[in-house]
């Protein structure tokens, strides 16, 4: 591991995290032991938008039971699980992060999906995986904690199989060119933090043999959801589960952060798809 990947993973470690996801299922009136996959979707969706994120971007994609999916920098496992869940396909996943690896394992043995499930520890530089051996790769909001884009792409190429499918979501810049505000979800400070045009991406992929399929705009949908959950929150309070439990107690300035980042328009969430052609 790099001295950078160290450096994301710790910031990612908050201690304790299965334990916490254990005690907002019961304060959400959800016996832990008897939960499902949709129980977890409030707090296992880390990225812009949550399940509704997850939910727009595969509506985009063809998956069946016999479709291999890898799913890179897995978190603790939502997407993973809403893949096996929804589609019934098995999904191999992977982190930087050992508690989320193992909070991943806990969360999906919880709920019955080990069978279609496995993680395991690993950089997207360097993925723990063979050639050649999936139909999708997915990568949901991974790319802003990794400089080299072109080291990503060419990872992928390598683990898809011909005629494989690349959907990402990531935060990319906006077209202010100017300073974001710190603290944010993936990056206490600017040295972790590599968000980049959508045009890096898109060169990235090109020279690694994929090619764009679609590209979308979300910050509109992102300006909308952060309205929503503000309000709601200042309603109501901070719901017990959600994505602020693998955030530690500065989540809420990494909200605001984001959000002002956001409405700046010096950050783009995006969508990207991509086939391999080669």
């Amino acid at each position: 591991m790099s001295e950078i990947e160290d450096a994301v993973a710790r910031h990612y470690t908050t201690g304790a995290l299965t334990t916490r996801v254990r005690d907002a299922l019961k304060a959400s009136g959800v016996n832990p032991d008897s939960a499902t996959a949709a129980d977890l979707k409030a707090s296992d969706e880390f990225h812009t938008g949550g399940v509704a994120a997850t939910y727009h971007l595969f509506n985009q994609l063809s998956l069946t039971p016999a479709t291999r999916v890898l799913d890179i920098g897995c978190g603790i496992g939502g997407t993973s699980r809403y893949v096996a869940d929804r589609f019934g396909a098995k999904v191999t996943g992977f982190d930087l992060t050992p508690e989320f690896v193992e909070t991943a394992k806990s969360l999906s043995e919880l709920v019955g999906l080990s069978d279609k499930v496995s993680f395991l520890e690993g950089s997207a530089l360097d993925m723990p995986v063979p050639d050649a051996g999936f139909d999708l790769a997915i990568m949901l909001h991974v790319g802003m904690n990794i400089e080299d884009k072109q080291g990503i792409f060419s990872e992928v190429s390598r683990a898809l199989a011909k005629d494989g499918t690349f959907a990402l979501f990531d935060v990319m810049r906006g077209h202010v060119d100017e300073p974001m505000a710190f603290p944010l979800p993936w990056s206490t400070q600017p040295d972790t933090s590599f968000v980049d045009k959508p045009e890096i991406y898109k060169k990235s992929a090109e020279l690694s043999g994929l090619s764009l399929v679609s590209e979308n705009d979300r910050t509109e949908f992102a300006l909308a959801f952060f309205e929503e959950a503000f309000a709601k929150a200042a309603k109501d309070g901070p719901a017990p589960m959600g994505i602020h439990l693998m955030m530690g107690e500065t989540a809420p300035e990494k909200f605001k952060n984001y959000f002002a980042n956001l409405r700046a328009g010096r950050i783009r969430p995006t969508e990207m798809i991509f086939k391999k052609t080669g």
